[in-house]
């Protein structure tokens, strides 16, 4: 089982140099540049230290960066290196802020499939309706067959896999691709839905 280190002041020096060991994860969120406009990005590694984060927008070297990301909240930090598609983050925030973030990555290195049916924040409900499409954002239809559902997320059986990180929408739902398994991808919603916002499918 994965497990970060405790912290020490030596350690938080060592988070603040970014060399503490990053761990792979596919966290959703939203980013705040400097100049207050906000982008969809995903994380792709992080430790207590840094955080590797795709984005469409390339900040500046040094920009300070506000971020909210599903099941960690929020981080914040400065742009430390810029690559293509990506950037590195480093994270400001006091001992205790960190040794949280470590506990948080943790837990997260150690499940399996992160977003997956079976680790839902929410039930699962039964689709009376699995027969719908998967329209990608370069305007292509998926016909596709839900396998699973729950008011985060779902599972669907696709022909053609998108990428992970790929928006979507499940039938008149946003999301956002976030694993491949052998039927098909994983999907999280962008947002919590109702059982009403569901009826298309129950």
């Amino acid at each position: 089982m994965y497990q970060f280190q405790q912290s020490s002041s030596a350690q938080t020096k060592q988070y603040a140099e970014g060399s503490f060991q990053r761990v792979g994860v596919k966290l959703q969120g939203r980013l705040m540049l400097s100049n207050r406009e906000e982008f969809d990005c995903l994380v792709d590694e992080m430790s207590p230290g840094d955080a590797v984060v795709q984005c469409d927008v390339a900040p500046r070297n040094g920009e300070r960066i506000i971020a909210y990301l599903d099941h960690v909240g929020r981080i914040e930090g400065t742009v430390a290196r810029i690559t293509e598609g990506s950037f590195v983050l480093q994270l400001t925030a006091p001992e205790r802020k960190r040794e949280k973030l470590a506990a948080q990555l943790t837990w997260i290195a150690n499940k399996h499939e992160l977003g997956l049916p079976e680790d839902r924040r929410h039930d699962r409900l039964q689709p009376r309706r699995t027969r719908t499409t998967l329209a990608l954002e370069d305007g292509s239809i998926q016909p596709c067959r839900l396998l699973d559902l729950s008011l985060s997320g779902a599972a669907v059986d696709v022909e053609s896999r998108p990428p992970l990180g790929t928006a979507i929408l499940l039938g008149s739902i946003r999301g956002r691709v976030v694993r491949h398994f052998q039927e098909g991808v994983a999907i999280e919603f962008n947002r919590i839905q109702t059982r009403e916002s569901l009826a298309e499918f129950l």
